[in-house]
């Protein structure tokens, strides 16, 4: 795993331009702390940084690819290609001769065989940018489910583009700008494609290709969920998932460094670490590492809300127990939490406001944690979106609402809150629900069909069309920031394209076969769990219960209202705010600011101009 970042511009020359392109590369930092490197030519400047896990030896980068006297291509490159030895073998028998035992030469082999066509033949989560100096073209290419991120901002004469916004922003030819449209998709809870917040800036869209030449800037899918008859029985489908998941685990467990898994107690983590476990122990390659979160107090105090039943740290426990797992749980306290080294820390890895709070705070320190032990976990993350585990794909009011479905319960998701401290002027502007709207129209004109489905199918197809595409997409930005910040490659095995296109096309009576969430799943791993577990409901990631939390929040919100100089005042109703602080602790009121305080402290240290 690494940060790359570039800079192609067709009519000046990026030799001159060096100290830019190395303070770009300078920002990827967190997510490379082993190594860097920086290429430049006449009209390409590429820069890397490493988080060395295969070849460590041998995976530098940028990796030039020489022929004939010259470089005909440039690779930077983050992520992992599972299926490497197999294209290994296959180009090697087309006449390719290799270096290194990496990855990363594959990828550029690769594109040395299939050009523009290589990301067809990959399987794994990765980002990476080839410039090809014999047509002067640069190649932008996103994993199929968006697992890795990567941004691009066009340019008179080219591109910027970057890992994260951040490093695009390190260049002075990027506006740090925030127009209507940004402010809207900021404050919904929605990731709409290929929109990156910040006026004039991209994400390249999974399964995108992105090619960048003099010509222009031209996008084309190479991946997308299609929609055809499923003909397997139960018994075949939960055959086939179980196969497609022993594969996936011993692909993603191929690590030259220290591997761990996360768990939470819950029926994804808890699968995938057992199969983990097993695998490791039939190949004789010891026993799994896992680690767990847990706030201090938390168990022992927990008290049931909207969409948590059950705390996590008996149910970790007792798979731990059943796997054999060598298991750590980081423990986290409000003062934690609060740190305002902490929380600057987050804001810097998202490079926006998300407003979540404990829950972005949390998973950072916990991934801070683990990598004094680990640099690879494996992760349950996924699971919901493609088996339909979430209960608003199962509640009546949510499944027939015309809307995007975790929009419809209110307080099952983590909403913004913060729309409801909006200057009423404002508000009016942006008329969020009209967003909203727009967007899931959008995404409803994309589901692909099929032919003769009607009603429930018809209709559970799109929802879960919805999650794979949009919401997914937000959770999958929260794992990559946060284990990156800290230099931790985080991998998502329910996101093997394979798995999601063949579960995706499973009817939805089928998926729930046995009348509960995640049938096919639960099904697919009884062999590898206690019953507990097995039958546990739903239980999303943790968020601190401790009061002192609240009181923190709320007193850092009145020590922000009392200043004069707040950039956020320009969105924010400071009378509404002040009446949100004195009212009592609430999961709305905690969302709303949470939001606020971000607001302002991304506005002051970014320099967002507002164009409004």
């Amino acid at each position: 795993m690494c940060g790359i970042c570039g800079w192609v511009d067709f009519e000046h020359d990026l030799r001159q331009e060096r100290q830019i392109a190395q303070d770009m590369t300078d920002t990827m930092a967190c997510r490379g702390p082993d190594d860097e490197g920086l290429w430049t030519a006449p009209h390409a400047a590429i820069g890397h940084r490493r988080l060395a896990i295969i070849d460590l030896e041998g995976g530098r980068q940028p990796m030039v690819a020489d022929g004939e006297g010259r470089e005909p291509a440039v690779l930077t490159y983050s992520g992992e290609v599972y299926n490497f030895g197999e294209l290994r073998a296959e180009l090697t028998a087309r006449g390719h001769r290799f270096r290194t035992r990496s990855d990363t030469e594959v990828v550029l082999r690769a594109y040395l065989e299939w050009g523009a066509d290589l990301a067809e033949h990959l399987n794994g989560m990765y980002a990476f940018a080839v410039w090809d100096a014999r047509s002067e073209q640069l190649l932008l290419v996103r994993d199929r489910m968006g697992i890795k991120p990567l941004y691009y901002y066009p340019t008179p004469h080219g591109v910027l583009f970057g890992s994260e916004p951040k490093a695009i922003l390190a260049n002075p030819r990027a506006r740090r700008e925030l127009d209507a449209d940004g402010l809207r998709e900021l404050m919904s809870f929605i990731k709409t494609p290929e929109h990156a917040i910040f006026t004039g800036m991209y994400e390249v869209r999974p399964g995108q290709v992105v090619t960048v030449s003099r010509d222009g800037i031209r996008k084309r899918r190479y991946w997308q969920l299609d929609s055809h008859e499923h003909s397997d029985d139960v018994g075949e489908t939960v055959k086939t998932v179980r196969t497609l998941l022993d594969d996936i685990v011993a692909r993603q467990l191929i690590s030259d460094v220290p591997l761990c898994a996360l768990l939470s107690g819950g029926l994804d983590s808890s699968a995938i670490t057992a199969l983990a476990a097993r695998h490791l122990r039939e190949q004789h390659l010891g026993t799994v590492r896992s680690f767990s979160v847990d706030f201090a107090g938390y168990t022992e105090n927990f008290k049931p809300d909207l969409t948590r039943s059950t705390p996590d740290t008996p149910y970790v426990h007792e798979l731990v127990r059943h796997a054999r797992t060598d298991h750590t749980d980081i423990v986290l306290d409000s003062a934690e939490l609060m740190n305002p080294g902490v929380r600057s820390a987050v804001l810097r890895a998202r490079d926006l406001p998300t407003g979540i709070g404990d829950m972005d705070s949390s998973l950072y320190l916990l991934f801070k944690a683990i990598r004094g032990h680990s640099t690879v976990a494996l992760s349950g993350e996924s699971a919901d979106e493609v088996f339909g585990g979430y209960r608003w794909f199962h509640e009546r009011e949510a499944v027939e609402a015309d809307t995007f479905p975790w929009l419809a319960i209110p307080g099952a998701a983590p909403h913004t809150g913060v729309e409801r401290l909006l200057r009423d002027d404002l508000a009016d502007e942006l008329d969020l629900p009209g967003y909203s709207e727009e967007r899931y129209r959008q995404a409803l004109a994309e589901v692909p069909r099929l032919p003769g489905e009607t009603g429930h199918e018809r209709r559970m197809r799109e929802i879960s069309y919805l999650h794979l595409t949009r919401f997914v997409q937000l959770l999958l930005d929260r794992k990559d920031r946060m284990s990156m910040a800290v230099g931790l490659e985080v991998r998502v095995p329910f996101c093997d394209h394979r798995l999601v296109e063949y579960v995706f096309n499973v009817p939805w009576a089928l998926k729930t076969f046995d009348g509960r969430e995640k049938s096919l799943l639960r099904a697919a791993a009884s062999d590898l769990l206690p019953a507990g577990i097995l039958q546990r409901v739903k239980s999303p990631y943790p968020t601190t219960q401790d009061p002192s939390y609240d009181q923190a929040l709320h007193e850092r919100a009145r020590v922000l209202l009392q200043r004069e100089d707040s950039p956020a005042a320009r969105l924010i109703d400071w009378d509404r705010a002040r009446a949100t602080v004195d009212q009592p602790p609430a999961p709305g009121n905690r969302a709303a600011l949470e939001r606020f305080l971000q607001l302002d402290e991304w506005m002051r240290n970014y320099g967002v101009e507002l164009a409004l």
